[in-house]
């Protein structure tokens, strides 16, 4: 496991676009969540036990935001031969389990994860209804093995700015979590093997 942090991609930019298959087969695109107050975007995994340790408060808030008009779409980008447990079928078979009413969506080619800069499982990335990217930072500040409790609490904040209009802090904590598992030739420039730790 690679401790890896979020590459905090500039403020301001647009959504990369994106049209990838969701765990029943069917392609969801970026266009199908234009008319939305906001976009969360996330890149998770299965396995990642930074990801396991937010799951249950990822069901919550998106539970609790996406009626008040924020859309919310998962993207696993990891090596599924090399992790089968990040497969497309191990994917249908943990959002089934976990309740997750988003989409989540496997990018077979680490394509799309290398457009939006994605280093970390979770890394997460807040659009605002423009589509343009408000918010790049941490869940909260706990992490495993901590005793700090998963409470959702920056991101939380970052949504409700987002919803009411307002304006979000230009200094925000970057998430961290395992590092993208990329196929072989496939690591970006931005990939630091050495993580963080």
């Amino acid at each position: 496991m690679v401790r890896t942090a979020s590459t905090m991609l500039p403020l301001g930019t647009r959504a990369p676009d994106f049209s990838l298959p969701d765990t029943d087969g069917k392609s969801v695109s970026l266009s199908d969540f234009s008319p939305s107050k906001g976009l969360l975007v996330i890149f998770m995994c299965n396995h990642c036990p930074y990801v396991k340790h937010v799951a249950e408060q990822l069901k919550t808030l998106t539970d609790q935001y996406m009626p008040r008009g924020l859309a919310v779409v998962a993207i696993s980008s990891n090596d599924a031969e090399k992790y089968p447990d990040d497969s497309p079928q191990a994917m249908a078979a943990e959002k089934a389990a976990r309740g997750y009413q988003f989409p989540y969506l496997y990018d077979a080619d680490q394509s799309v994860a290398q457009d939006y800069a994605a280093a970390c499982t979770p890394d997460f990335y807040l659009f605002d209804a423009d589509q343009k990217l408000v918010y790049r930072g941490q869940l909260d500040s706990s992490r495993p093995k901590t005793d700090i409790p998963v409470t959702g609490e920056d991101l939380r904040a970052a949504i409700d700015a987002v919803l009411a209009g307002e304006p979000l802090p230009e200094t925000q904590t970057p998430s961290i979590g395992c590092n993208i598992k990329w196929k072989e030739g496939n690591e970006p420039k931005y990939f630091n093997p050495q993580g963080t730790a």
